[in-house]
């Protein structure tokens, strides 16, 4: 997220309960630090709500409103031990972010849960949220379904309707289709979208985590798989490097130039895993008869 020139990234909780939710910030999108006071992680969200459970905040995502910024994340309820979305606002990108919710903005508890919340913004000022219920659980064994719906204008709300907008039921996407992300195209609708096993085992070359999309008539849908997916997945090349598990997209605008971060396995020039740690890339997006187009050559941020 871009505000007052300064470029800001969030990220899942740090080991050791270090911070619910992690921050680094830029001003190129090359050169990236972690936000840091006294000699400790920031934490931008210090104090979770009563209905969390410490150590399991996934998946931040910010959005600017008219009274300030809204993060969404995802966190363990104490009651079910299922992930559930939740909403918590700042006057600053920095936080702290602030709920007293007594429970989730939403949690699909009879499909497994929900999780990886991400906000968009249409051309008429509408807020939508989108989210995936968490099937692939191994207590329940669902399907995995995107979802979209309304926000209320100071999106800490969700109104109306939910719309089925994708399901996991094409090969590449196995077990699991998750974090959505839609964007506003010349033509109409995109959403990005990541699928299959996000980790890295010890008996696979490569991660299968890789991203997809699909064209949809609106916000919410309906939503049809593009044909060539997926479209950013893993590889090891002399002229590119390696790339294990690229996924969980966000897209962002500078300007009128478009840009896609997201994350993928710290990797050896070899192409062998490094360590159990996954690096956060930033890309060019472009458009070429209405498919994204991601930059070829891809470097970890600094």
């Amino acid at each position: 997220m871009l505000h007052d020139g300064v470029f800001y990234a969030y990220a899942t909780n740090a080991q050791g309960n270090q911070a619910n939710v992690q921050m680094a910030t830029s001003t190129n999108l090359a050169d990236w630090a972690l936000v840091r006071e006294g000699g400790k992680l920031h934490d931008a969200m210090p104090k979770m709500p009563a209905w969390t459970r410490e150590g399991f905040t996934w998946a931040p995502e910010v959005i600017r409103t008219k009274d300030g910024f809204v993060l969404y994340y995802t966190a363990r309820e104490r009651s079910s031990g299922l992930q559930c979305i939740g909403a918590a606002f700042s006057i600053s990108p920095k936080g702290p972010f602030v709920s007293d919710a007594p429970e989730p903005m939403v949690c699909q508890r009879d499909l497994g849960g929900t999780i990886d919340a991400n906000p968009f913004r249409d051309a008429d000022g509408s807020l939508y949220l989108y989210y995936k219920n968490d099937g692939n659980n191994p207590k329940f064994g669902k399907p995995t379904i995107l979802y979209g719906q309304k926000l209320s204008a100071d999106g800490l709300k969700l109104e109306g309707p939910v719309a089925e907008l994708l399901r996991n039921d094409t090969k590449w996407e196995a077990h699991v289709i998750e974090a959505p992300t839609m964007v506003r195209t010349a033509d109409g609708y995109a959403m990005f979208f990541s699928a299959n096993h996000y980790g890295w085992e010890a008996d696979q070359r490569l991660s299968p985590y890789a991203m997809g999309w699909a064209k949809c008539t609106g916000p919410m849908g309906p939503c049809t798989d593009a044909g060539a997916n997926p479209i950013l997945y893993s590889y090891n090349s002399r002229d590119a490097g390696c790339l294990s598990g690229p996924g969980h997209q966000s897209v962002f605008s500078v300007g009128a130039r478009q840009f896609i971060s997201f994350h993928a396995w710290a990797a050896t020039p070899g192409c062998r895993k490094l360590d159990n740690k996954r690096f956060m890339y930033v890309a060019p997006l472009g458009w070429k008869d209405g498919a994204p187009q991601i930059a070829n050559s891809l470097r970890p941020t600094k």
